[in-house]
């Protein structure tokens, strides 16, 4: 009987930690249920207790504000963030940190109709102090972690960059010498020779050379 019961609890215990890795964002309890309710057919008290048990087991971080718990991936059991994505962390906290001050501001300023109420302002103010929680939390994992690109990987990189870019223009180049001088001999316009024969641009699609890293 016991291992029937633990069936289900192993099923959404197993959903919520994926949605969490794959997400990487804070929810309570009843923000998962609602999320999962309807692909997955999870049941509040279901959702509750498997989001208990996995941070018992610290497969998943637990914050309390006030009454409410928060749930959200353990950033140690994640992929380590490049250079790009620990700076686009910064700018986050930096834009959500701004956020909050300015709703604050807006929420001591508002008058009875204007924009959002009162308990909206403060339950968004609140959202973004997890948010904000959440990626501070998630900035200190990654910086103090050690697996990060190497000097050696990531002059390979440029290395390569600085290669395909080469080529790419060499190419371009070649392709852009021929061309022309089919047009010398052609008795309609550059546009009419490039619709019957099929050649697209990079220009086409707005594609441009990278710079050289």
């Amino acid at each position: 009987m016991s291992k029937g019961r633990e069936g289900p609890a192993a099923g959404a215990a197993a959903v919520l930690l994926r949605y969490l890795r794959e997400q990487n964002r804070p929810y309570s309890a009843q923000d998962a249920f609602g999320n999962l309710q309807r692909e997955h057919g999870l049941g509040k008290a279901a959702v509750v207790k498997a989001l208990e048990q996995l941070a018992q087991q610290g497969r998943v971080r637990e914050k309390a504000y006030g009454k409410q718990k928060i749930y959200f991936a353990d950033q140690e059991q994640l992929p380590a963030a490049s250079d790009a994505e620990l700076r686009g962390l910064d700018g986050e906290i930096a834009a959500l940190s701004a956020k909050v001050q300015a709703l604050q501001q807006s929420c001591r300023q508002m008058e009875a109709g204007d924009s959002m109420t009162t308990p909206e302002m403060t339950r968004e103010i609140e959202e973004l102090r997890k948010d904000c929680a959440s990626y501070t939390e998630k900035l200190e994992r990654i910086k103090s972690a050690t697996n990060h690109v190497t000097p050696e990987e990531k002059d390979k990189v440029c290395s390569e960059q600085k290669l395909y870019c080469k080529e790419w223009r060499k190419r371009k180049r070649m392709a852009t010498e021929l061309l022309e001088a089919i047009l010398e001999g052609y008795p309609k316009s550059k546009k009419q020779f490039f619709e019957e024969v099929g050649i697209e641009t990079d220009e086409d699609h707005n594609i441009t050379l990278p710079e050289a890293v």
